[in-house]
Parts: C-alpha cells; sequence; structure tokens
C-alpha cells in the first residue's frame, strides 16, 4: 500500500437552493456533485498536481469510454508527453473496500485503453501497479510524471 500525504488546498464547495453539494473541479472547469467518490478524487487529483508535479493539462477526468458493447467512464487518466495514456486512476468512496472486483473493474477498463500505469484509492489506501512483462506488478511508490 502506498501511503498518501494529501496536500491542504482550499476547496470551492457551494450548496446550490435546493441541490446537493457541489465542488469546483479545476480540470473540468465546472461544478459537480460532491459525493464522497468526487472528494477522493478531487483530493488525489490535488496530490498529483501538488505534490507529484503532474501537468494538469495532461488529465482528463470521468470522460467516456467504449468496453464492448458497453458504454462506461473512467475516473481519471493521465497522459503522457506524446500524449498517450499513461496511467488509468481508479477512485472509490472513503467506506469502499479496494477488493479484487475494484482492481478487475479497472483491468476491464485497461482492456479499452491500454496504459502502463494502474492506481486504485479509496482516499485512505492507495495501490499501484506497472505493466510488467506478463502481467502488473505492485508498485511501493506512485511513479514521477517524468519516467
Amino acid at each position: 500500500m502506498i501511503k498518501i500525504y494529501y496536500p491542504p488546498y482550499p476547496f470551492k464547495i457551494r450548496e446550490p437552493e435546493r441541490k446537493k453539494e457541489e465542488i469546483w473541479d479545476e480540470l473540468r472547469k465546472q461544478w459537480v456533485r460532491l459525493t464522497p467518490e468526487e472528494w477522493v478524487r478531487q483530493n488525489f487529483v490535488q496530490y498529483l498536481l501538488v505534490v507529484k508535479n503532474y501537468p494538469a493539462s495532461y488529465m482528463a477526468v470521468e470522460r467516456k469510454m467504449r468496453l464492448g458493447e458497453l458504454n462506461k467512464r473512467f475516473d481519471l487518466l493521465i497522459f503522457d508527453k506524446a500524449a498517450q495514456p499513461w496511467m488509468l486512476v481508479e477512485c472509490k468512496a472513503m467506506t469502499e473496500r479496494l477488493d479484487s472486483r475494484v482492481l478487475w473493474q479497472v483491468l476491464r477498463y485497461n482492456m479499452a485503453i491500454p496504459v502502463k500505469y494502474i492506481v486504485i484509492t479509496n482516499g485512505e489506501e492507495c495501490h499501484a501497479f506497472i505493466r510488467g512483462e506478463k502481467d502488473f506488478e505492485d508498485l511501493a511508490a506512485l511513479p514521477a510524471y517524468n519516467e
């Protein structure tokens, strides 16, 4: 498991009349519903931007993808400097366990969008994997963006 220390960040949160709380998404440049999963995603994005120095312009959040006959949405996709998919991140609410079900979900997404790195997180736990010769292998730390 990788230990993540989230940087303090002044998130913009609002509660419109008769609606659920919303948080300003800096990457999408829009207000989005503040769900438990969204809270994890927003904090993890800030960690990647501030601590790991990943460029915001190479991140895509919650975009549609085609998985066979199904339409799915990935949580976070980071592209390399050649604008190719490089890392796929699956975020879950802090109350969700990161079990084989979560790992298989992101591995299925990897069939549609092949990447070098896969990350799963629920905000407290974080696991990262790198594509090996035959399978994905555990990582002790998230890679630096320039790797």
